[in-house]
């Protein structure tokens, strides 16, 4: 042969449905028949989703996946199929007593299963915990034949290392590498995929294909942007962002005299009338901007549906950031899902309640005001015998912000849909947020996004027509939980804690390396101190979609009780 038809199901799983994926690859292996496709990739852990963490500490779970690999096989033709799925260990336990279990790519084929490989390299690091759940594969060099081709198929992380698994099947005679994969996406991810899996195919003389994940679990999000390359480096597919799809490619292999023949065709398929369409030029990234709002959205999107919940509650404040999250919310979810309510207080501006109907009104989205001084009034009188002789302070403040969060919740229950949080990163970095209050929610769309990152993504969504009003981009920030409150009473300027932020919480640089990059010092130790002193509040928050290396959640693992201090 002179090329292998290599078929992808970048497809959107849904973690513990054991039944509904399997129904999903099914009809994908159909769709690769009809293609008279050689082979078909599904992503890492199709079958249990991904990831499944501590679901495969179930004997019962383990037991059903692997009943769900047997009838992928028994319903197996000629054209073979990788599927990712989790694979009981040799008989070994942990620490506590669990069965170790294998991150497993299977082989099925002809109606039966024809091989499996066990992931060699285990990611330990930032989101990932593969060392507590799985145990090592022992036979990275082994090879698969499809259609007379030498095979080597490896599973996500072990294409990173450059002498990894994906080499020694090289160096055993492997003709194409198969990668299957569950990589999630942070920002500028896609463009050190591409540059590492290039360089792969270069370096080892023989064409890569390498399968991604699409969607969102919890906080994290799987971008797709799955590639073909020829054994240059050269991409012949890169498949779309965010989205599903099924494609396939003649990928060329190398002739005897090291020579490649040009890719014969590539086509894209769509998985309802099974019908291949006309060859598709190459997906482009999309610029980086755009790039994250679509990140937000298939977190936010995905959390709601696949959580199952009717919609989302936002309160709506006439500032930037309950303005961008009802905009992500509607564009991911339709306006018929969203309902946007204002509760302005006596602090409230009229300006910041006509600029909520405003954006309600041009997102087409439910509306409705709810004042919230009978309750705040109420909380007064009945504290009042308490806070006699006191002065006014942040605790009244804050009774205004748990107000709000009472009356969003009391609609959650009421009517269903989840209530979303919108504070963002440098909020809750430093701990200006009210914990009862506006950190109410089931899920926080802006958790990992900059304030000043706010500004770019409201910037962006206007870039066509104004959806969120200039004046809630304008106006300064504020909480308006009292008379003539700004945001930079409390906080320096944005301009200037976020770069601050960016050092310490997601560089882990310290005080003293800070101050030496030319921040000034006094305001250095005051925003390290309001970190490190929140992250009791920040344990508390809700989950939210991770678009850098150092979110605010699975990355950032810090002690509550810690008295360490540079």
């Amino acid at each position: 042969m002179d090329f292998l038809r290599v078929a992808g199901a970048q497809l959107n799983f849904v973690v513990g449905d054991i039944d509904g994926n399997t129904a999903r690859i099914i009809e994908a292996m159909e769709w690769a028949a009809e293609c008279q496709a050689d082979v078909i990739l599904f992503p890492e852990l199709a079958i249990t989703g991904y990831p499944p963490e501590d679901l495969v500490l179930k004997s019962a779970f383990i037991r059903d996946n692997i009943s769900a690999l047997h009838r992928l096989a028994a319903r197996s033709a000629e054209t073979a199929a990788v599927v990712g799925f989790v694979d009981r260990g040799a008989g070994q336990r942990d620490d506590a007593g669990h069965l170790r279990v294998h991150n497993a790519a299977a082989l099925v084929a002809g109606g039966g299963l024809r091989g499996v490989y066990h992931k060699g390299l285990l990611p330990n690091y930032g989101v990932f915990d593969e060392d507590r759940y799985f145990a090592v594969g022992e036979d990275p060099a082994s090879l698969w034949e499809i259609n007379g081709v030498a095979v080597g198929v490896s599973v996500c992380e072990d294409i990173w290392v450059p002498d990894g698994p994906p080499a020694d099947q090289v160096a055993a005679g492997a003709e194409i590498l198969l990668n299957i994969n569950g990589s999630p996406y942070h920002r500028g991810k896609g463009s050190e995929r591409q540059q590492m899996l290039g360089e792969r195919a270069r370096s080892s003389g023989v064409p890569l294909v390498y399968l991604n994940l699409v969607g969102a679990q919890d906080e994290l999000v799987f971008d797709g942007q799955s590639m073909v390359f020829d054994s240059s480096g050269e991409v012949l597919y890169r498949a779309a962002q965010f989205e599903e799809e099924l494609f396939w490619v003649d990928v060329p292999l190398p002739e005897s005299n090291g020579e490649t023949p040009k890719a014969q065709r590539v086509t894209t398929g769509d998985l309802l009338d099974g019908e291949p369409e006309p060859p598709l030029a190459i997906h482009e990234p999309y610029p980086e901007t755009e790039e994250i709002y679509r990140a937000l959205c298939l977190g936010l999107g995905d959390y709601v549906r696949k959580n199952g919940f009717s919609g989302v509650v936002i309160g709506l404040s006439g500032g930037i950031d309950s303005a961008l999250t009802a905009a992500v919310a509607t564009d991911a979810l339709g306006a018929d899902a969203v309902r946007g309510v204002t509760m302005p207080s006596r602090y409230s501006s009229p300006g910041s309640v006509e600029d909520s109907r405003a954006l309600a009104t041009n997102l087409g989205i439910d509306f409705e005001e709810i004042s919230v001084e009978p309750p705040f009034t109420g909380f007064l009188e009945t504290l009042g015998a308490a806070f006699e002789l006191t002065e006014v302070d942040v605790a009244e403040q804050n009774l205004q912000a748990r107000a709000r969060g009472a009356i969003l919740m009391a609609l959650s229950n009421k009517f269903g849909g989840m209530v979303v949080a919108t504070g963002n990163k440098s909020e809750m970095s430093v701990g200006y947020a009210t914990l009862y209050g506006d950190m109410v929610g089931g899920y926080a769309v802006l958790k990992d996004v900059s304030k000043t990152l706010v500004y770019e993504l409201a910037r962006w969504r206007n870039r066509d027509r104004e959806v969120i009003p200039q004046d809630t981009i304008d106006k300064p920030p504020s909480a308006e939980l009292k008379p003539d409150q700004k945001d930079t009473d409390s906080l320096p300027p944005y301009e200037v804690l976020d770069p601050i932020l960016e050092k310490y919480v997601e560089n882990d640089a310290s005080v003293k390396e800070i101050i030496a990059d030319g921040f000034e010092e006094d305001m250095v130790r005051r925003i390290a101190r309001m970190v490190d002193r929140n992250e009791y509040k920040r344990r508390q928050a809700a989950p939210g979609v991770r678009i850098t290396t150092k979110s605010l959640g699975r990355d950032r693992r810090l002690p509550i009780t810690n008295k360490y201090g540079d």
